[in-house]
């Protein structure tokens, strides 16, 4: 069973995996478990999201929308990378899980089936960690660098602490019955990488990745010089090259 992290315990994974930490005010003992009668947990999955509009940290932390109260989520975060702290309880995020797609998390299968509402639901809210990122999920508005890095970091620090898997990292659009399309959107890069489109199979590789290596890991941000065996056999193939062509 895995019972939902305290506030200090939350915080302090999340910056030994080297995110970037704030608390909004009222956050340890704002949630929705008092208010609905559900409690928040066991949890068994982590839920990624897009806030859908930028500087909508109050949106989700304190003042919801219309017909969904907050929290919204327990982890904010924004374009800069600082993870905001929003709710340690239950958090408007999630909805209606189909059955399908939230077995395949749970059993941290190597694929993930599209939701079918036809194989029941289950209150999402009770079971996940929800993450929004701040972005306008226009399919235009780009995640910047800082921000999806801390992103990876988030998922990949809650695993390392439950013994999950990245498997256990799904996205809304993968569980939703009601068709949510988020996360989407272009991110700035990566480590090495340059431009890419998110995707949850990246992100969930990117996690992995990371839990490869100790919390404090940072990935490289250039690609390493060349050996010197690399450097000659690159000179002898363009050496070969130019005789070819010579004769």
């Amino acid at each position: 069973m895995a019972t939902p992290l305290t506030a200090d315990r939350l915080i302090a994974i999340l910056k030994a995996e080297g995110v970037k930490v704030s608390e909004y005010p009222g956050w340890r003992t704002r949630e929705r478990d008092d208010e609905t009668g559900k409690t928040f947990g066991p949890v068994h999955m982590i839920l990624n999201h897009h806030t859908g509009g930028r500087d909508d940290l109050d949106t989700v932390a304190k003042n919801g929308v219309p017909g969904l109260p907050a929290p919204l989520a327990q982890i904010y975060l924004a374009r800069t990378g600082v993870a905001w702290m929003c709710s340690k309880g239950r958090a408007n995020h999630a909805g209606l899980m189909a059955r399908n797609a939230y077995d395949s998390f749970v059993d941290e299968a190597s694929k993930h089936p599209a939701p079918s509402k036809a194989s029941g639901t289950i209150d999402g809210n009770d079971v996940a960690y929800g993450i929004e990122a701040e972005c306008r999920g226009d399919g235009k508005d780009v995640y910047p660098r800082e921000q999806y890095d801390a992103w990876v970091r988030i998922n990949a620090a809650i695993c390392r602490e439950y013994k999950w898997t990245a498997e256990s990292c799904g996205c809304h659009k993968e569980t939703s019955v009601e068709g949510k399309p988020d996360p989407r959107g272009p991110v700035e890069g990566y480590g090495t990488r340059s431009r890419f489109e998110f995707t949850p199979g990246q992100l969930r590789k990117d996690v992995a990745e990371r839990l490869k290596h100790a919390a404090s890991w940072s990935p490289a941000k250039s690609a390493p010089a060349p050996t010197t065996e690399e450097r000659l056999t690159a000179l002898e193939k363009r050496v070969t090259a130019l005789e070819k062509k010579g004769s």
